[in-house]
This record gives C-alpha cells, sequence and structure tokens, in this order.
C-alpha cells in the first residue's frame, strides 16, 4: 500500500473500463475502490456485506428490491448511500459517473448472486493502483 496521497482525479483518469472498480487503498480488512459507471450493471446481491456508495461526479442512480417493493435512490454528486447487505440491487448511471465504494477485501463488484454478466462489466474486485 502506497504511503503517499492518492489523487481520485489521477486514478480515475488512469483507466477507462465501466463498472471495473480499482482498489485505491485499504483500510483495515477494507478495500476503498473507484469505478466509472454508465448505463447498467447488473442486478445482484451481497449477501455477507453492505455495500457503500460516494458519487464522486455525475449521477447514480440504484435500484432495490426490498420486501415492500422495487424502489429506486437518486444519488448526485456528493451523495453516500448504504445498501443492506441481502438487497438485491442494480446500479445504473445514464449520463456517467464517478464512484468509491468501500467494502470487505475480495467482495466481488457483481456480489455473491447475479444475473447474467455482460461483456462489459467485470465480474472481479478489480486491481490496485499504486498499492
Amino acid at each position: 500500500m502506497s504511503n503517499e496521497p492518492i489523487l481520485l482525479g489521477d486514478a480515475l483518469a488512469s483507466f477507462d473500463a465501466l463498472w471495473s472498480p480499482r482498489i485505491v487503498t485499504r483500510v483495515n480488512d477494507y478495500d476503498v475502490r473507484i469505478a466509472k459507471a454508465e448505463g447498467e450493471h447488473v442486478w445482484h446481491v451481497h449477501d455477507d456485506t453492505d455495500e457503500f456508495f460516494l458519487v464522486l461526479d455525475g449521477e447514480l442512480r440504484i435500484s432495490l428490491r426490498e420486501p415492500a417493493g422495487e424502489r429506486t435512490v437518486l444519488l448526485p454528486r456528493g451523495a453516500v448511500f448504504a445498501v443492506p447487505r441481502g438487497t438485491e440491487h442494480r446500479p445504473y448511471a445514464p449520463s456517467g459517473a464517478a464512484v468509491l465504494m468501500f467494502e470487505p477485501t475480495g467482495t466481488p463488484s457483481t456480489g455473491d448472486r447475479h444475473d447474467e454478466i455482460p461483456d462489459h462489466v467485470d465480474s472481479t474486485v478489480g486491481h490496485a493502483l499504486g498499492t
């Protein structure tokens, strides 16, 4: 892990892949990841962990399938949201977004259960930048 500050803008500029999180640093047993998002991700579930989102740029929407029904939360730049463990969800960004996520190390970006993964989605946790 780097012992120097990491500029998120520089880290985001270092890759173009969509829905392919990159680890920028680690905190204890958690990865701090950044991702570029545009269009739809896949419906998926993290059975054992919550998923934290911070929108760095653009706008992210997250559809949730909850016991009371389906709903969508809108996250403008600067907004945070945590999807509770066990909640089926699908992030999407119609006009593009840059997102920071905080998850236990090794958490796959498509969760423990998911819909079929399109070619443009990387289901791994991504690789580290500067770590």
